[in-house]
């Protein structure tokens, strides 16, 4: 008992990041940032996809909304404890392990006989995918001592993310034309394989100097509160939502709520500590992350069943249609990066706002024949706000916590994101579900003026900040 065990509490070798030379410190973002492209990937790759899987498997626009739901609900579920168990097992054990996970399950979607088996295994792809978010930006961060350097990192890892979600639809596809729909799942094979080998090279171990508790009632009451949530944006249109069972459902989410903040507030070392929320730079950020990817999943969603069964045009050619939003966030999210390096996170987010707002207006007139060219640009549009929001947002909550934690300081930001995320696909469903093909584009307006209005939050966020570089 006297000697140093796994539960120790003083500071590990491996944590101390000033160890690493420039070259590994880019090269482990290079790595870590390859494991977060299939996290993003696999977040919106499935859209374009949507409606050859329901015709494969014989299931409408309602069941193909938990195809999605089911891996971002779970990754957004387990973000927290991820961390936590990062911060506690070392980053690299637990990044590692949740690559097999997500590996494996990718196989079992890939040969999943019906909707079931596959929301099944989209679900434990999740699971996977948890322990990857936000693993991977604390091992970014602990790299990185220095705060000039740390934002231009996370610029490039936010422009990373955001290529991923923006180009899943492009990727998928190009495979869907090539190889069908399940060559989606079967892509990521490779990645795993590869992102292992190079995480075995490269990746040092790392914990955190104070390991946190793992608090397992606050974690089961958020996953409950998130899935009944989501859950009943889903099938509150079909259910009604005056019906006894959705009137139920909102009295056990203010329930589940009120339980989750009553059990953080005592806990010594809760899931998540509501105190941060007071600060109003760290709530605004946590927001608009959640702005940000439900204005993403608006689009993406939207785009996907218009193009395809309204004006009926081939995966490949819907997902080629958003080059553009992949673009724009491609390019911006690195340059996002330097100003909040340089000026703070202020003017990137003004930037932000003012351009998803535009991108969004632009199509809340849309009809079965708009012109192309006013597609595309609104698609940059709400790709350059996505690309210039990430970096911003993420340097601001990653800053209001201390980087002893910084496992749970990233899922707090992967959080907020994937809750964006699946909260954008519910309200997007929700608008078309059961709409005729003819009636799609009258049917998606109030999606557009949602994503406009998601800009909102980013406005706000700027607002809260400080005009002043990211401190050390």
């Amino acid at each position: 008992m006297t000697t140093t065990t796994t539960t120790t509490t003083t500071t590990a070798p491996a944590t101390v990041p000033p160890a690493l030379s420039a070259r590994r410190r880019w090269t482990v973002l290079a790595v870590c940032a390859l494991s977060m492209f299939l996290v993003g990937v696999d977040t919106t790759i499935v859209n374009v996809g949507l409606p050859d899987i329901g015709r494969g498997l014989g299931v409408g626009t309602h069941g193909l909304q938990w195809t999605v739901d089911a891996y971002t609900l779970v990754l957004a579920s387990l973000l927290m404890v991820s961390g936590a168990l990062a911060d506690r097992f070392g980053r690299r054990r637990v990044f590692r392990s949740g690559l097999v996970i997500f590996g494996l399950a990718s196989l079992a979607c890939a040969f999943a006989p019906s909707l079931g088996v596959l929301v099944a295994a989209r679900a434990v792809q999740g699971i996977g995918a948890s322990m990857l978010s936000p693993v991977a930006l604390a091992i970014v961060v602990n790299a990185m001592p220095d705060a000039r350097e740390r934002a231009r990192a996370i610029g490039v890892w936010a422009a990373v993310f955001g290529l991923s979600m923006a180009a899943g639809p492009v990727t998928g596809g190009a495979l869907i034309a090539s190889f069908g729909w399940r060559s989606v799942f079967w892509i990521n094979v490779p990645v795993v394989v590869a992102a292992l080998a190079l995480v075995a090279v490269f990746v040092p171990e790392s914990r955190a100097e104070r390991a946190r508790r793992l608090d397992l009632p606050g974690q089961l009451l958020l996953t409950a509160a998130l899935f009944l949530g989501v859950g009943l944006l889903i099938e509150g249109p079909r259910i009604g939502w005056a019906s006894p069972a959705a009137l139920t459902g909102d009295v056990l989410i203010v329930l589940v709520a009120a339980a989750f903040v009553r059990v953080e507030r005592r806990t010594p070392e809760p899931l998540m500590d509501l105190g941060l929320f007071r600060r109003p730079a760290f709530t605004a950020a946590v927001l608009g992350a959640v702005s940000v990817f439900v204005a993403l999943s608006i689009s993406l969603l939207l785009t996907t069943l218009y193009l395809q069964q309204a004006r009926g045009w081939t995966p490949l050619a819907s997902g080629v249609a958003t080059l553009p939003m992949a673009l724009g966030a491609t390019l911006c999210a690195p340059w996002s990066g330097i100003l909040v390096g340089r000026w703070g996170p202020r003017i990137p987010l003004l930037v932000a706002g003012g351009f998803t707002a535009a991108g969004g207006l632009c199509l809340v007139d849309l009809d079965q024949n708009t012109h192309l060219p006013l597609l595309l640009t609104a698609f940059l549009l709400i790709g350059v706000g996505f690309g210039f929001a990430n970096a911003p947002l993420t340097n601001t909550a990653v800053s209001g916590l201390p980087r002893s934690q910084a496992g749970v300081a990233g899922a707090i930001t992967s959080t907020a994101r994937q809750v964006g995320s699946a909260v954008g696909i519910a309200l997007a469903g929700g608008l078309v579900v059961g709409v005729a093909p003819t009636g799609l584009a009258e049917a998606s307006r109030t999606g557009w003026l949602l994503v406009a209005a998601c800009a909102l939050p980013l406005f706000a966020a700027a607002l809260t900040t400080r005009t002043t570089p990211a401190q050390t």
